[in-house]
């Protein structure tokens, strides 16, 4: 899964990196809205972290421009703002969520896999199809509750295709959900990872649609 950070302070921005950045996710970075904007109108994100009092452009401002564009991706605000109207200010121009400064990280990282779940249609926080089972607090992967070792590209793979579960996801869709921005992009690595993560786990989840992509389906619907 792939996230943009927007915030101007280097020490937080470092730091919301680092953390998502563990968590395992995809991290792209910005220091200023106009930037910010940009990366979020021209890259497909999953989820972006965004301060509101941003430099050049504000955060309410980058986030109605997303909106009017038709950018749907799930936005968690930051803000040092004490008055609730500028919160609800940052819901009508169309925010999912907020978190006031100063605040702990795993808060952060909380409601960031919140804000996934629910983009994805997942009542709970584990991702499952039929044995297989992925913890995205724990980054941990169990198959008829043994634990299989993956690598971290393999696990946001899966995670990615977990989360979009019984929809055909092209190659292309992929890489641009679990490389950032600077990496050296080759969907053919994608269909080298598909198959060592129907070794590891050994369970016919991961379907290979001809022409099309990859799909997550319960085992008894796998051809």
């Amino acid at each position: 899964m792939r996230i943009l950070v927007v915030e101007d302070d280097p020490d937080l921005n470092r730091q919301l990196v680092g953390a998502l950045s563990d968590a395992g996710y995809v991290v792209d970075s910005a220091r200023d809205g106009e930037e910010g904007h940009f990366l979020g109108d021209t890259e497909p994100y999953d989820a972006v972290v965004l301060d509101l009092g941003l430099p050049i452009m504000d955060g309410v401002s980058v986030l109605e421009k997303w909106r009017r564009a038709g950018r749907k991706m799930p936005v968690l605000i930051l803000t040092a703002r004490d008055r609730w109207s500028d919160k609800v200010q940052g819901f009508d121009a169309g925010a999912d969520d907020y978190v006031a400064k100063p605040f702990h990280m795993e808060e952060v990282l909380a409601r960031i896999r919140a804000l996934l779940r629910r983009a994805g249609g997942h009542a709970t926080s584990e991702l499952s199809c039929g044995p297989l089972m992925l913890d995205p607090k724990a980054a941990r992967v169990t198959v008829n509750g043994q634990a299989v070792k993956l690598t971290s590209l393999e696990f946001r793979l899966l995670s990615y295709l977990l989360h979009h579960k019984g929809r055909v996801v092209s190659r292309a869709e992929l890489v641009d959900h679990l490389y950032d921005q600077d990496f050296d992009r080759d969907s053919n690595t994608i269909e080298v990872f598909v198959g060592r993560l129907r070794k590891k786990l050994g369970v016919e989840v991961l379907r290979t649609i001809r022409g099309l992509g990859y799909c997550v389906t319960e085992p008894d619907n796998a051809a």
